[in-house]
């Protein structure tokens, strides 16, 4: 199994002739979809959802109705191959994968909450998940955590605390354009200094394998 990381939320996982990328968002740079053979997009925000790099791949997208909605409305072209997929269920996208949860993280108590479903895949023995803008964890032991690090709607100590109860043993920063390079740095310090033993955590470059 090959993990990538590209910016922001974007994330490739690669076993045998399947790819898989997850959240091509407007952060992203486009070449993070090409040979793709499956997309899965968390929710419909535009930093994790970006109809033109959806075009410049023909593979099919698993995602949840709210972005199914908005593809229809903004890109009809691209939400012809859209599969829908409810929060809980299990899919073969080329790699078996099951979408966890169901809302966003609360952004203020003053707005809507938006739909998120995160995606826990298995590659070559090796479970990832991707929780998209959420803290809802899989409720079963992973192998890769994908964890949010910065946000309007996240907390260093949330960060953490999120990691620290999926339990992960490797952790792998994302959701990452949003802080300086500094404050980067400090969340970076907190993730090494407050993880568990067994729990190791990294920030990658664009375009980095885990």
């Amino acid at each position: 199994m090959r993990l990538t990381k590209f910016g922001h939320a974007c994330i490739r996982v690669e076993q045998d002739d399947t790819v898989l990328v997850v959240d091509p968002g407007g952060w992203t740079s486009p070449e993070a979809v090409d040979g793709a053979t499956a997309l899965l997009l968390t929710h419909e925000h535009p930093d994790h959802v970006h109809p033109e790099h959806l075009r410049r791949t023909t593979a099919p997208i698993w995602t949840i109705e709210a972005v199914a909605r908005m593809l229809r409305e903004q890109a009809p072209d691209v939400a012809e191959r859209v599969t829908v997929v409810a929060p809980g269920e299990s899919f073969d996208a080329g790699l078996p994968v099951r979408a966890v949860g169901e809302l966003h993280a609360v952004i203020h108590p003053d707005l809507p909450r938006f739909d998120n479903s995160g995606f826990l895949l298995e590659a070559g023995g090796t479970t990832v998940f991707h929780p998209g803008d959420a803290l809802t964890g899989p409720d079963r032991p992973v192998d890769v955590l994908c964890a949010p690090v910065s946000a309007p709607w996240l907390k260093a100590s949330e960060a953490v605390d999120f990691a620290r109860a999926v339990g992960a043993a490797r952790n792998l920063a994302i959701h990452d354009r949003v802080y300086s390079e500094e404050g980067l740095g400090i969340v970076d310090g907190h993730f090494g200094r407050l993880l568990g033993e067994d729990q190791s955590y990294v920030r990658l470059a664009e375009g980095s394998d885990l």
